[in-house]
């Protein structure tokens, strides 16, 4: 069992460059994965959610990169060769001709021209270093890991929430099936002492008997504490589930939800309307906790 909310962090430090990708994950119905990055890794945005999808199904994830590069690591020389080459032939030229005999140093000119901006400049990369992408999808898997790491603690913690909300939903119905047979036997002693009371010692048994079963017909929760009980034992199943659960167990709290109601309906005693009430409590802090499960 999986919590839909946790953290995760991954790190690569390498001599040019530091990456570091953050996750953090929040309840929703459906997998929603958002990511920030430098623009320049945009290309990357589908397989970071391909990935996230091999360990997530549920969950608003979102991711944020950061990577700090080199000073210059990021950036080359243009130099404009045609130019260049140009400038070299007239110095070389001017050597042998306008300057022949005299002191004359092409490669002191170079040294002064070559800042020229015209000759070259200095621009940003055009291409992603290939290594720095592969660190930085292996930086974001390992976030990835990481959170599912916190969401399946979180996910275990709540687990211990359920089976101790199982439990007293289990010591509820045992108090309502023996509420139940008490209640029948009642109803039949009642039954009998008022026709008695009506019509004297002779009664009719069968008359009787058929009186107290509709009575206890119109009362009857048997059916619903019998639903009630596949539920919880559904419920344990889905505990024990390595699979995500959230959307059946959702399911399943609306229709232990609607037993309840029922078996409140048919109630009149109190002993039994005090059980619905405490059912109500357990089976909505259920239905909060599953919020939270994928």
């Amino acid at each position: 069992m999986k919590s839909m909310t946790g953290y995760g962090k991954g790190n690569c430090s390498k001599e040019n460059y530091q990456i570091v990708v953050e996750i953090k994950s929040v309840n929703h119905r459906f997998l929603d994965t958002q990511i920030r990055m430098p623009r320049e890794f945009n290309s990357l945005e589908m397989p970071m959610k391909n990935c996230a999808k091999k360990y997530l199904s549920r969950g608003r994830v979102e991711c944020f990169v950061t990577i700090q590069k080199e000073s210059g690591s990021d950036r080359d020389i243009a130099i404009n060769w045609h130019l260049m080459d140009q400038l070299m032939l007239e110095l070389n030229e001017a050597k042998e001709s306008r300057y022949k005999g005299k002191k004359f140093s092409p490669s002191k000119i170079m040294t002064g021209a070559i800042m020229h901006p015209e000759l070259f400049e200095v621009v940003e990369k055009k291409e992603v270093d290939e290594e720095l992408v592969t660190d930085l999808m292996e930086t974001f898997e390992e976030a990835i890991q990481a959170l599912e790491e916190s969401r399946l603690a979180e996910g275990m913690e709540i687990k211990k929430y359920f089976e101790t909300y199982q439990q007293e939903i289990k010591d509820a119905i045992v108090i309502i099936k023996e509420q139940s047979e008490m209640i029948e036997k009642d109803y039949q002693e009642k039954l009998e002492k008022k026709m008695t009371d009506l019509i004297g010692d002779k009664v009719d048994e069968n008359r009787l008997l058929t009186e107290v079963a509709l009575l206890i017909e119109r009362g009857d929760i048997n059916e619903e504490l019998d639903r009630l009980e596949i539920h919880v034992g559904k419920l344990n199943q889905l505990l024990e589930k390595d699979a995500p659960v959230g959307k059946e167990m959702d399911f399943l709290i609306q229709e232990m939800n609607r037993e309840v109601n029922t078996i409140g309906s048919k109630s009149t005693t109190i002993a039994i309307k005090e059980q619905v009430v405490f059912l109500k409590t357990v089976v909505e802090k259920i239905r909060e906790q599953v919020q939270n499960i994928e």
